[in-house]
């Protein structure tokens, strides 16, 4: 892949969805036994010019996503690498049994792409809205998932997905015009967290689009006197240990996650710090325990206080009051 500036900002520009895409067409070329499947959203996976490119190498299933797990499974059996696609709510919630069977207890070798988790196809309303999705996949056994941060990092994601012998589940948040995070090549490894900012009085950890959310929070909090470090979990399961213990050594960790507060990205730091005897106060930011009525993205995030502004400030009077 070509990490220049100007494909970083053409993927940030075509969203998380469209940086999939352009990663797609580069996976033939990592390995050949790889294939392309979708529950018919081959304009929403951005497939189309891999469709074209590689007729022999996708397939779409129809609105029938459990069907589409089988006949993935049916591919990593005859040793193909299957990349399924359609909305996370359906990948996580409506293909949960064939999720569990074929690629937790199976352990078939499916990646599974979850489109416009979170908010980013609000408009369409909660049947369309993925806010589950983490609790439902880390609850089962043997499947890695990873959720970047920004349009570079899915691209990142992709490759190193498919180079992955086992089941990976592939978040995807953020609309078009995604927010940058890294506009330069950098290393990726799975099951490793990314430190982008050094502090000592804040450590705030966090996933996905809130990546970008949680540094422009930091900037504000440094303004008021509060050191906050931010780091990069693109890796939601295996999470990296290490890298919470190391964020002990500040007074306050703060996760983010465009994600429900139960059973998500928070909720699988808080079980790592409950192992600890002494571990520092801990805040889970996302999406609060409801469905909300449909609107656009913006609305939402804004509705659910996942602004910097809002992130910040919230940050601030738990600060004062340790």
């Amino acid at each position: 892949m070509d990490y220049s500036g100007a494909s970083i900002k053409i993927w940030s520009r075509l969203g998380s969805c469209g940086a999939f895409g352009m990663a797609a067409m580069e996976l033939p070329e990592i390995d050949d036994d790889i294939v392309m499947l979708t529950a018919d959203l081959r304009f929403y996976s951005c497939l189309t010019r891999f469709s074209e490119t590689y007729p022999d190498k996708y397939y779409n299933l129809g609105i029938a996503e459990q069907n589409m797990i089988g006949v993935a499974a049916g591919m990593a059996k005859e040793g193909l690498i299957p990349f399924a696609t359609t909305y996370a709510t359906f990948a996580s919630m409506r293909c949960a049994d064939q999720v569990r069977v074929n690629m937790g207890y199976m352990k078939q070798n499916i990646k599974l792409v979850g489109l416009t988790a979170g908010y980013s196809v609000g408009i369409l309303g909660p049947t369309h809205m993925s806010t589950e999705d983490l609790s439902v996949m880390r609850s089962i056994p043997d499947i890695t998932i990873l959720s970047p941060a920004d349009c570079t990092e899915t691209v990142k994601a992709t490759l190193a997905a498919a180079q992955t012998d086992g089941p990976v589940y592939l978040r995807l948040t953020g609309g078009p015009m995604n927010p940058i995070v890294y506009d330069k090549d950098y290393d990726f490894e799975i099951g490793k967290a990314i430190p982008l900012r050094e502090g000592d009085d804040v450590a705030i950890l966090a996933t996905g689009t809130m990546v970008h959310t949680a540094l422009k929070a930091a900037g504000l909090l440094e303004e008021l006197g509060i050191s906050v470090s931010v780091t990069d979990f693109h890796t939601i399961k295996p999470l990296d240990k290490k890298a919470i213990f190391g964020a002990c050594r500040t007074r306050l960790i703060v996760t983010i996650e465009e994600h429900s507060v139960l059973g998500g990205f928070g909720s699988a730091v808080a079980e790592v710090l409950s192992s600890l005897g002494d571990a520092p106060e801990q805040i889970i930011i996302g999406i609060n325990d409801r469905y909300p009525h449909a609107a656009s993205y913006e609305y939402l995030l804004e509705q659910e206080r996942l602004t910097p502004d809002e992130v910040a400030q919230r940050i601030c009077r738990k600060w004062r009051d340790i």
